[in-house]
Formats: C-alpha cells, sequence, structure tokens
C-alpha cells in the first residue's frame, strides 16, 4: 500500500509517498496563485492508494478532490516523532507563519502556539528583507554569517523593518551587518516563543527556514545540540500526513 500526504504552505506545496514505512516519492513545488492546480500537477505521475491533506491550503484539496485533512499541528507532530523518536518539540518557521509545538514522551501533541498575525519572524519576514538588501533568497543566510553583530533591528512590522533597513544602509552600514541583525531579530523571537512554551529538549527545527544556515547557527548558539536539524525540513509535515493516511 502506497500513502500519500500533501503539506500545501501559503509558499510550496510538499508531497511525500511512503510504502511500507520507507519514503518513495518526495516532490515540492511553488503554491502558486492555483494550488490546486499546482496539486495536480505534482501527483500527474504518481500512483497512491490513501491519501491525506495539511497545511494552509488543505481546506481546497477537501474540496476539489474530497480528500481527508489534518491540522499541520498534528501532521508536523507525527511527522517528527517519526523522523526522531524521543523528540519533544518542534520550531517550523514557514513561509507565512512560526509555529511552536510541544510533544509529550510519546510523540502526541499537547500544546502549541502559533504567530499567524504578519510576517514578522516568518520566512517571508527574511525574504522581503533579502530583497531589501540585494541578496538572493537562496543565500541570504550565507551572507548573513559573514556580518559582524552589534547592529539591532528593532521593528519586526516587514514594512517598518523595511524602512529601518533603508536608514540603517543610508548611514553606511554594511549590508552582511545588517542581514546578521534582521537574522538574530526572527531567532530573538523564535526563542522568546520556544520559551513561553517551555519547550523541552530535544527540539526538531522544521519549515523552510530551517534551510537558512544563518538561522540555523544562531539556534545552535543557543540550544547547541538540543536543537535538530532533519535531513528535509519542509517535509516533515507531509511525512506526518503519509503515515496518518495509513490509518484511513
Amino acid at each position: 500500500m502506497r500513502h500519500a500526504g500533501i503539506d500545501i504552505g501559503s509558499r510550496s506545496i510538499e508531497l511525500v509517498v511512503i510504502e511500507e514505512g520507507k519514503v518513495i516519492v518526495r516532490k515540492q513545488a511553488e503554491s502558486g496563485y492555483n494550488p490546486v492546480e499546482r496539486v495536480e500537477e505534482l501527483i500527474a505521475d504518481i500512483s497512491f492508494d490513501k491519501v491525506m491533506a495539511t497545511g494552509y491550503g488543505r481546506a481546497s484539496l477537501e474540496i476539489a478532490f474530497d480528500y481527508s485533512t489534518v491540522t499541520e499541528i498534528k501532521a508536523y507532530g507525527i511527522g517528527a516523532a517519526a523522523l526522531h523518536p524521543g523528540i519533544r518539540g518542534i520550531l517550523d518557521i514557514g513561509g507565512q507563519d512560526t509555529k511552536v509545538i510541544s510533544l509529550n514522551e510519546n510523540g502526541k501533541v499537547f500544546k502549541f502556539e502559533m504567530n499567524d498575525k504578519c510576517a514578522a519572524g516568518t520566512g517571508k519576514f527574511l525574504e522581503m528583507m533579502a530583497v531589501t538588501l540585494g541578496y538572493k533568497q537562496e543565500t541570504f543566510g550565507l551572507e548573513a554569517l559573514k556580518g559582524q553583530e552589534g547592529i539591532e533591528i528593532n521593528s519586526m512590522c516587514a514594512v517598518f523593518a523595511e524602512s529601518e533597513v533603508t536608514s540603517l544602509l543610508a548611514k553606511g552600514c554594511q549590508r552582511a551587518d545588517i542581514a546578521m541583525a534582521i537574522h538574530q531579530s526572527v531567532c530573538r523571537r523564535a526563542v522568546g516563543m520556544i520559551k513561553r512554551q517551555d519547550l523541552k529538549a530535544p527540539m526538531l527545527f522544521a519549515g523552510g527556514v530551517a534551510n537558512n544556515s544563518c538561522m540555523i547557527h544562531l539556534l545552535q548558539q543557543t540550544f547547541g545540540d538540543d536543537i535538530v536539524i532533519p535531513e528535509s525540513p519542509q517535509f516533515v509535515g507531509a511525512y506526518g500526513a503519509a503515515i496518518l493516511a495509513g490509518s484511513l
């Protein structure tokens, strides 16, 4: 039996297919303006017996294809616990929201916190700041690691932060130093959420921002080996949904 999980996020869609517990397909596409159409393209040459959808746009698949759905909180919890047995917390920084999820000793979700009211502290915020500084999104983290500490970004609102960055550039501050300050501001916000949740170690860092080398570096400075980076951090939710598809 092949079980598929589809995670529709605001920025990207992830598809995972598992067979006998092993991942046999892992695909990704941008969500675009018509995510249902993008999902049709993703699964066009893929066969599976059962499917579960999760994520920001899961309701659209329930309407379009009558797929079963699960919240991303549960999907991430199942996926993280399966990937790293014993994991007790998840930090997920995606395109439009940041989630902190606590798991009990059996890998079950028992509380969570989500920041989804604006782009503050999310991948979208980093993306916008990269554009303001003239960096490519893909290399923003690496460029930030070349910067020196000492600048502080006070605004987490993307609009105000953009003005703050422009002002710092006008004062002659180095781009890399500003980039480091931006990453530090996002890290401080994530660490604050983790501490409010009293997240226990070890913690899994998931979502697209978990591919950002500067964010990894800053979180490891704070939590050391207590923060675990999975091989494919953007696929944790889809993997959890694929596992749950097996229970249908």
